[in-house]
Formats: C-alpha cells, structure tokens, sequence
C-alpha cells in the first residue's frame, strides 16, 4: 500500500485524510496511518505511526482519543486538528524542524508555552502564577510575532496559559490568523459560554483544558464558590456542540486519593474529556507552601495510577512531572519547550520563574542558543535516573547554580525562594523521593527494552 501512494504530495494526503475522517472504524484509522507514513522523513516518526498502528490493531483504550475525534467531533475542529496539528505539525513540521537542526545546529522545541495575559478573576491558593503582575500583557502583535517564528521553525503547535487566556480580547483574532496552527488553551473555564462555544466552532483549531482540583468540595475550596458547576456547565456545552477538550489539575497532598481514583477518572471521562494534563504542586508563585507538595510517596502512587489508567481508560494522558522515562528526562530549556510570560520574559518552563531574554529585545532563535538554555540542557543530559529530571525539585541544588549564573534575573518579587529560603527543604524532599524513585527505576525500568531508560541503565 505505501509504495502505491509514494508519489502523493501532501496536499493530496492531507485531502484524503479529511475525506476518510467520517469514519471511525479500526480498519479506516489503519488507513490513516499508512497516508500519515508517507509525510515525515525522520525514521522516528515513521515508526511511532507504525507503534499507533499497532495499538489501533489491538484495540488499544487510548485509540479512543483519535476515534472520538472522527466520530464525535465538529467538522470544523476535526479538520483543523487533523490538517494543524497531525499535519503541519507532527508530520510536515518534523521535516521543517529537521531542516532547522541541520541549518542551524539544534532541534527546535516541540511546543511553546505562551501566558498572552496574567489577569485572572480567581485567587487560588498556590497559584504557581500568582505572583506575577496581574496588569501584564501581550500586545497582539508581540503574540503574533511569537508564532510566526514558531512556524519558521516547523512547530505549528502552541500552549496558551496565563493568567486567564481568555480575558485577552483580541485571542480570537489570534487563533483566527493563525489558522494553521493547534492551539492547547489552559483554562479554568468560568468564562464559557454559549457565544464562546460559537467563537470556538467558528475558529476550530483551539482546545480549552480545564483546570480542576477533584471534586465540588475540593475544587471550589481552591477556586470560589460554585466553580466546580461552572466547569461542570463549560464541559457540558462543548461536548453537546460537538467540541474536543481536556483536563487538568494540579496534584497536591490534599487530593491525591481522589485524583488517582478510578472513579474520579471516569467522571471525567463520561462528561467527555479527551485527556488529561497530570501537574504536581511546587513551591513556586502565590504564597509558596510545602505542604501542599505531594508527598514522595503520593508522587510515586500517582506515576504507578497513571500507568494503570493508560493502560484502561479511553483517553490520552500526560505526566508532567512522571513521564521522564518516555521523553528521556526534563523538558525545559527549549529542548522540547519553553515560557514566554505575559511581560515577554523567555523562561525555561513554567514553574522556572528566571530569564536572560525577553522577546521585545531578542528572537526566539537567539534565546534557544544562550547560554541559560544551553546550560540548561547541557545539565538534563547528566542524570541517570529519569524518573528524578526536575531541576527543581529533583536536583535543586542544579536549579540553585543555573539561577546564580551569570546574566540570570527573577521574573517577579519572590521567584528566588524556592533557591533561597526554601533551599534546605528542596534538598531534603529530592533525597527523600530518591530513596523511591531510584528504587522504582531500578525494578520498573533499567533492563526494559525499547524505551529511553535502556540507555541511562548502560544495558
């Protein structure tokens, strides 16, 4: 089948696609892959489309995401998810950022996190924004700027965070222009509504991820009164209209039992959530507290659900803390992403409250290439255990030493805290999980084949 379609151009692949996108039967999805085949030129991917393939062929639970997306979605957004994201992104966009690598002598991150606005109408306790200015911003044309040097990149993939993304008013005029881009939009969802939901429909490449912290009880103890309803409302009208969205919350020592419920994954789940985003609490932002970190233990139960759920449940999961063994460690510093804050600030990762760079003085290539981030992942490579990549909370004394390099300076009023007064207990937390983690590394994965950990136990 693929030496017959080799001569197809992509804008052919990509028309048939959308024209096989009405059906979400197993053999049609295994169809799709073989066109998705003939698009990228790196062998990695190729084989990854192969890997999805095969997942398709046993009825794999998270071959349900793809299939929802052909089944149940508006034609608006299903196309532009299939043309954008698997596309110009995953597909086309890895020989774009192939060519990038050999042009420019390093790959191009997988996605940027941009915060266009801080504003927010929630105060909630451990915010890991909530010490930023609540009156900083992006202009249109800063944010405009911003993707257009993704594209020349070859990522046609963007996270929108904040603050509250949609109280920018012109957002939508972003998405609108940047029609050929995916966009993940971090939302805590009070501000959907019906004629949201048609802004949605209308543009079709954005997908909100709701912000939640368990249930009622939990989340609008965290967020106000009656937010956890409104969530519950936002959720209910862009399943009705027919539109994609995911989760997200933050682990915390208060709601780990709830979020690493079978239950409390399938609520989710029926009300119609595509995936899930897995955050873990640190001491970063609005009123830094350690008790609020989950526990190692509770770190270790919620990597160990995590695998139980992606092996049960119909949607995609992601890890941000947990997932090290799969992405071959820490992901800051432009090695598979990095934070423009709302007052331009180039950060590596949206808990590393620090920069060297702004966009209003430098472009995105040439802060890839200070030596903040290539420090950065200079370090990433050193670690062994990939279960521990966090420079953070893993290896905070790494985090202390690149936040006293030269150049450095804090974001906002307190980012140095977790490198200063909270140093001592930084320490103490990643010894007490390494005595977990390592122990976990040594049974679940050293000796493993096929996967990124094979290397790091020198088998």
């Amino acid at each position: 089948m693929l030496q017959s379609l080799k001569n197809y151009s992509t804008e052919k692949i990509i028309s048939l696609l959308l024209s096989m996108a009405t059906s979400s039967s197993n053999e049609n999805l295994v169809r799709m892959t073989y066109l998705m085949e003939l698009i990228p030129k790196k062998d990695y991917y190729r084989e990854r489309i192969r890997w999805i393939r095969q997942l398709i062929r046993e009825n794999h639970p998270s071959i349900e995401f793809p299939r929802r997306i052909l089944r149940d979605l508006h034609p608006n957004q299903r196309n532009k998810w299939i043309s954008n994201l698997a596309v110009n992104h995953l597909l086309s966009g890895t020989n774009k950022r192939k060519a990038w690598l050999d042009k420019e002598g390093y790959y191009p991150p997988s996605t940027v996190v941009i915060s266009p606005t801080m504003r927010c109408n929630l105060s909630c306790y451990g915010c890991y924004a909530g010490d930023y200015d609540k009156s900083l911003e992006l202009s249109r044309e800063e944010i405009d700027s911003v993707l257009t040097q993704m594209k020349e990149m070859g990522v046609y993939f963007a996270v929108i965070s904040g603050g509250e993304p949609f109280f920018k008013e012109d957002i939508f005029d972003i998405f609108r222009k940047h029609s050929d881009m995916a966009f993940l939009v971090f939302t805590h969802g009070g501000l959907i509504d019906e004629r949201m939901v048609e802004r949605l429909i209308e543009v079709g490449n954005v997908m909100p991820a709701f912000s939640l912290e368990g249930y009622e009880q939990e989340t609008d103890e965290r967020r106000g009164a009656g937010h956890f309803r409104k969530v519950m409302h936002a959720m209910d009208l862009l399943r009705e209209a027919g539109l994609s969205f995911c989760g997200s919350f933050t682990q915390t020592s208060r709601n780990t039992e709830i979020i690493t419920s079978d239950r409390y994954i399938d609520m989710l789940v029926e009300k119609g959530c595509s995936a899930l985003w897995l955050f873990s609490y640190v001491p970063v932002g609005r009123e830094p507290d350690l008790t609020l970190m989950p526990t190692p233990e509770q770190r270790d139960l919620m990597r160990r659900r995590t695998v139980d759920f992606r092996a049960t449940k119909q949607m995609i999961m992601v890890d941000f803390w947990n997932d090290g063994p799969i992405i071959s460690g820490c992901i800051a510093g432009g090695r598979k992403y990095f934070h423009i804050n709302a007052n331009g600030d180039v950060e590596p990762c949206v808990f590393c409250h620090f920069a060297v760079d702004n966009i209003r003085r430098t472009t995105l290539k040439e802060a890839l290439r200070s030596p903040l981030f290539q420090l950065i992942r200079e370090r990433q490579g050193g670690h062994d255990n990939l279960l521990r990549p966090c420079m953070l909370i893993d290896h905070p004394e790494i985090g202390r030493e690149i936040f006293a390099s030269e150049g450095v300076y804090a974001t906002h009023r307190g980012a140095d805290e977790i490198f200063t007064g909270l140093s001592g207990e930084m320490d103490d937390y990643a010894v007490s999980y390494a005595e977990i983690a390592d122990k976990a590394w040594e049974k679940d994965f050293c000796g493993k084949s096929g996967t990124a950990a094979k290397l790091r136990c020198g088998n």
